[in-house]
């Protein structure tokens, strides 16, 4: 459990203040409870027998201080005294509650954000280990999981507890036999409970894997959409996910049903005990009916906080046992990119300018400015858990507004390298400098010049102006700009085609708009940004012959102007380049011009 709790406050961290606060108010508010629960029985002595006033120094002291005449204006005193204890517990108990769903609804927020952010800038090696549907459940589904089935239980059991301990103070200065007997009678639901312990854990596992694999049949079956009509296998998403949501099913069903037992089994094993109690004290041991009426009168009252207090406790333990899985999932996460963001400060070695992947504040005036070469020296990289290096020794040298190409056949560290370029993996050895200066002392800044135009262009499903200038809000979108994307991406005579110009909504992932022009749309992108390099990943491959023409046609209108950088399936599309690289195995083959390279490779 101190391994589950530790979990907790790493997960918590940044509010852990907040929920120390909160549990202080909460143990005042018992301790409130548990004395005006405490004064119920002396006040039905006192009420039944005002003789006992003066037999009390306190009560006696109060009499004679506000000079009463009678008894009963003591006892009208006392009454109004325990009356207002409890409205001033049930005011703080309110309030406590409403900081509570507050402090929880606040910590599901900063979750969320905590958790978008660490995937957004973690290194990219951790997305190519991981599935989309992992994330988008954690970001959604964990972050409540663990607000509201783990905080929010943590919070009732603490308050349960300690309203508990009080309770069983009073009950134990009222009759500790009876207390020690009613224990007796709690202990084997709590045993039987504990054992369940191991099933509570277990439906929570499988209702967290069932929720991910609900998300990823949703991705597939939804995502290729035409393919799963033309191919028919609707069938197979639909059993798929009726197999998926009776899993969860079965798993919540369970353990709602298993949280309804604490409150039956206590209920009515303490209400059974306490009439046999009555019953049989009365009759074998002829006890006085006076002095019962007191003693039930506390257990009576206390019963009525101690039934609902143990079965709360009971269940909110089951509900921490339930998160378990949610806890180990967004501790995990959170764990592995904190780790990898001070590891790769910790493994600098001295004079090394290979720096982290993760952003560092840096000064304005090192901004980083492109003039002439980009070179890269002896990259060096392999994959983890992967004794191949994917790209060996590799040196060259990119002028500014030069076009190359990368080529060779698949699985010959053409896309590696040029995720090293990008910034999104980190060389195991080499480096790249732009102008003489290392791109990994700035590398958000490096990064800020590229443009990145893959073989899939990302569309959302928003207006064309808005996926040109994407990540800037509408306020913010520059007209000019985009005039000048369009027309450089030659998208003109597209926008007088569609029914409301740039501001219409091309469907999600762009499915209204063929492939060229989504393409072309990527290049406007690209341009809008105003980015110096382009980088385009097998960019016409999946295109036919005349949108390859045209897509071709717009890109080859930015040699000289744009630093151009592509990887080339097609050979045609690589004809006006003015340098290319053939890989293979992760090293460079051949380099020259396109005659060198490809016609006189493809003649031998």
């Amino acid at each position: 459990m101190l391994t589950y709790f530790s979990k907790v406050l790493y997960v918590l961290e940044g509010k852990r203040k907040g929920l120390l606060s909160l549990l202080f108010v909460f143990a005042l508010t018992s301790v409130l409870e548990a004395l005006g629960i405490g004064l119920i029985g002396p006040f039905l002595n006192i009420a039944s027998n005002p003789e006992f006033i003066h037999k009390i120094s306190l009560l006696d002291w109060v009499n004679r201080s506000l000079e009463l005449e009678d008894s009963n204006q003591v006892i009208a005193v006392l009454g109004i005294g325990i009356a207002t204890i409890f409205c001033l517990k049930s005011l703080l108990y309110f309030l406590s509650w409403a900081s509570i769903y507050q402090y929880a609804a606040e910590l599901n927020q900063l979750l969320i954000t905590r958790l978008l952010n660490a995937y957004l800038t973690v290194p990219y090696t951790f997305h190519l280990k991981k599935n989309t549907a992992t994330l988008i459940k954690n970001i959604l589904i964990e972050t409540s999981t663990f607000t509201g089935a783990c905080i929010l239980p943590l919070l009732k059991a603490t308050v349960d507890l300690i309203i508990l301990l009080f309770l069983l103070l009073v009950l134990a200065k009222t009759d500790l036999l009876l207390l020690s007997m009613i224990a007796a009678i709690l202990l084997p639901i709590f045993i039987l409970f504990n054992l369940l312990g191991n099933k509570f854990k277990q439906w929570g596992k499988i209702k967290s894997e069932s929720k991910q694999e609900m998300i990823r049949i949703l991705n597939h079956g939804l995502g290729g959409l035409k393919e799963t009509r033309v191919i028919g296998c609707e069938s197979y998403f639909k059993t798929q996910m009726a197999r998926e949501a009776r899993e969860f099913a079965r798993a919540d069903s369970l353990f709602s049903t298993s949280q309804m037992l604490p409150r039956i089994l206590i209920e009515t094993a303490l209400i059974v005990f306490v009439m046999l109690f009555i019953s049989l004290s009365l009759v074998f041991f002829e006890q006085n009916m006076q002095e019962l009426t007191g003693i039930m009168g506390v257990f009576a009252i206390a019963s009525m906080r101690l039934i609902p207090a143990t079965s709360q406790l009971f269940s909110s333990i089951n509900q921490l046992r339930n998160s378990n899985y949610a806890v180990n999932m967004l501790y995990l996460d959170l764990k592995e990119i904190d780790a990898q963001g001070v590891n790769k400060l910790t493994q600098l070695k001295p004079n090394s300018h290979i720096g982290s992947l993760v952003s560092l504040p840096k000064d304005p005036a090192s901004t980083m400015t492109f003039n002439d070469y980009i070179d890269l020296e002896q990259i060096t990289y392999s994959y983890d858990q992967s004794s191949q290096l994917a790209v060996k020794d590799v040196s060259l040298r990119i002028k500014k507004g030069q076009s190359i190409a990368f080529i060779g056949k698949s699985g010959s560290g053409k896309t590696t390298l040029v995720d090293i370029i990008l910034g999104l993996l980190e060389p195991k050895a080499g480096d790249i400098f732009v102008d003489g200066k290392s791109i990994y002392n700035n590398l958000r800044s490096w990064q800020n010049m590229i443009g990145y135009i893959p073989q899939s262009i990302f569309l959302t499903d928003e207006t064309v102006e808005r996926n040109i200038a994407f990540g800037v809000p509408d306020r913010l979108i520059d007209p000019q700009r985009i005039n000048k994307a369009l027309k450089a991406a030659q998208l003109e005579e597209l926008i007088t085609q569609l029914p409301q110009g740039i501001k219409t909504e091309v469907g999600e992932r762009g499915i209204r708009l063929s492939g060229g022009q989504r393409q072309r749309i990527g290049i406007a992108r690209a341009l809008y940004h105003e980015r110096e390099i382009l980088v385009l990943d097998e960019a016409t491959s999946a295109l036919d012959n005349e949108t390859e023409r045209l897509v071709s046609e717009a890109i080859k209108s930015l040699a000289g102007t744009k630093t151009l950088i592509i990887i080339a399936h097609r050979l045609s599309t690589v004809e006006h380049c003015d340098r290319i690289y053939l890989l293979n195995q992760g090293r460079i083959a051949k380099s020259g011009s396109y005659q060198e390279v490809v016609v006189e490779t493809m003649n031998v």
